[in-house]
C-alpha cells in the first residue's frame, strides 16, 4: 500500500512556526510540547511516520522532530519519502537518535537532515537544536532582573 504524501502546501513565514514532533514515545512528544509552550510556535505530534504524513496533509510543518526507530514507518523511511518530493525536501528535520542508531548516521547525512539530537536530551539541548534551524521567539519577553520581583 503506498503511503499518503502530503499535498503541496506553502508554509507562511508570517505565521507562527509549525513544528511536528514524530516519536513513538508519548513522553518525548509530551516533552517537546512542554518545552515549546513558552515559545511562539504551534506543535503537533504523531506516533510514527505514517501518522505524520497524514498530519502533514492538514498542516505543513516548518520543522520536523523525527525519531529514527518507530513502528509502522520509521524515521529513515519517512525521511526517504520526504526527500523524494522537492516541495517537502526543503522542510528541516532534526533526527532524534539513540546510541544504537550510530549505524545509520551516514544515511541520515546523505538524506540531508538538518541536525541530530541524541536521546535522552535536556530541554535546553532541544531548544538549542531547534534554534539552530528555526528562529523561536518567546511567547512573552522576560522581565529585566530588577523588575522580576514587581518592585521596579
Amino acid at each position: 500500500m503506498p503511503y499518503p504524501l502530503p499535498k503541496t502546501l506553502e508554509p507562511s513565514p508570517a505565521l507562527r512556526p509549525k513544528i511536528l514532533a514524530v516519536d513513538d514515545s508519548k513522553t518525548v512528544r509530551r516533552l517537546a510540547q512542554q518545552v515549546l509552550r513558552d515559545f511562539d510556535c504551534e506543535v503537533s505530534e504523531a506516533a510514527n511516520g505514517f501518522k505524520a504524513l497524514f498530519a502533514m496533509e492538514r498542516i505543513l510543518p516548518d520543522l520536523i522532530l523525527l525519531d529514527v526507530n518507530m513502528p509502522t514507518m520509521d524515521g529513515l523511511e519517512m525521511l526517504t519519502l520526504l526527500s523524494s518530493k522537492p516541495e517537502l525536501k526543503a522542510i528541516p528535520v532534526i533526527m532524534l537518535t539513540s546510541p544504537a542508531d550510530h549505524s545509520v548516521s551516514g544515511e541520515l547525512a546523505a538524506l540531508g537532515v538538518s541536525a541530530t539530537l541524541m536521546k535522552p536530551f535536556t530541554p535546553a539541548e532541544l531548544i538549542a537544536k531547534i534554534r539552530g534551524v528555526l528562529p523561536l521567539k518567546p511567547v512573552r519577553p522576560h522581565l529585566p532582573a530588577d523588575d522580576a520581583d514587581g518592585r521596579g
